[in-house]
């Protein structure tokens, strides 16, 4: 019999989720707005999130909670960390004991600091917890490029079971059961990536960048290993395919946050015109505060949240590291 899916969120990746789902057990995407969930069942598109793409005819969506959970044999939350908690609180309700939940969040929820697994723990217990995660951008899954994500649950035989509903042509699926490592490389990456987007609005060289994203894995990997996670898992899809992706993707959101402050925008203005959540930007608050909780240095990080709440430059953040112009010997200093 084939697993049913409820997935909760119709933006892009909760869409291509469901859109690899769908190939292989019958789906039904849960989105806030009647107008998209409308869109997906009548056009066979989500032009909000996903313009220019046709999604399988065997997708469908709904904009009631309830109708996308009561059957599900598993239920995806795909919505940004802000809102994840109230969501699970919400599917309580209606949602069959036991069936696992897997997020798609790769955030942390600010105040409590916590993992997003640790907050279904608290609003659904008793329901297998895991997290999909990795190099993952929806754009180019639906475009058909080759991609592999990670499945991060301690339930292996859940996860292998899991596998085979996400498991798609060019789409490969491998499991780990270091959950911790899993979540904490998608979230602390996002922050990474700002830096980098940073470097790349203003200019700097290839060179400079490497130095970013390479200085940048070493931070999120100090902290990931002091707060449970194995060092092994930041060396993989989790952690360095992610933050590779996710710093050098013209499509992350998180460098194109970084980008925009790097040509001198401000963050209020750069995040208001977004139709989808950078996490990076809250994020680097959670992770200043785990760094110090830890007592893990993470100086690049630090930099984002400077430049991201405390109205520091983009070039006060790369000091020493901006190409300088050449100056006549005569010069003084």
């Amino acid at each position: 019999m084939k697993l049913r899916v409820g997935i909760l969120g119709g933006g892009s990746w909760g869409t291509t989720v469901g859109c690899l789902a769908s190939r292989n057990a019958p789906t039904i995407v849960w989105a806030r707005r009647t107008d998209v969930a409308e869109e997906i069942n009548r056009e066979h598109t989500n032009s909000t999130y996903l313009p220019g793409f046709k999604l399988p005819p065997d997708l469908r969506a709904t904009d009631s909670i309830e109708e996308a959970v009561r059957d599900a044999d598993v239920v995806i939350v795909g919505v940004p960390s802000h809102g994840f908690r109230a969501c699970c609180e919400s599917l309580r309700p209606f949602i069959r004991p036991w069936v696992p939940v897997l997020s798609l969040s790769k955030g942390l929820e600010q105040g409590s600091l916590l993992r997003m697994t640790q907050v279904i723990e608290e609003a659904l217990p008793g329901h297998p917890m895991g997290v999909l995660t990795g190099p993952n951008l929806a754009k180019e899954i639906m475009s058909g490029f080759a991609a592999a994500t990670v499945i991060g649950m301690s339930e292996q035989t859940i996860a292998c079971e899991l596998q085979r509903i996400f498991r798609s042509g060019l789409f490969r699926v491998y499991t780990n059961s270091d959950v911790i490592g899993c979540e904490l490389g998608g979230a602390l990456k996002n922050v990474i990536a700002i830096a980098a987007g940073m470097g790349v609005g203003m200019g700097v060289g290839q060179n400079t960048l490497a130095a970013v994203i390479t200085r940048g894995l070493a931070e999120l990997t100090r902290l990931g290993v002091a707060m449970g996670g194995q060092p092994e898992t930041f060396a993989g899809l989790a952690g360095m395919g992610d933050l590779l992706a996710t710093c050098t993707s013209p499509q992350s959101r998180n460098r194109h946050v970084g980008e925009q402050l790097g040509r001198g925008r401000k963050i209020e203005e750069i995040t208001a015109e977004m139709n989808e959540v950078a996490e990076g930007v809250k994020s680097s608050v959670s992770v200043m505060e785990l760094s110090a909780r830890h007592n893990v240095p993470m100086p690049i990080a630090h930099e984002v949240y400077r430049v991201v709440h405390e109205g520091s430059s983009a070039s006060d953040a790369y000091r020493g590291l901006i190409r300088m112009a050449p100056r006549s010997e005569q010069e003084p200093g």
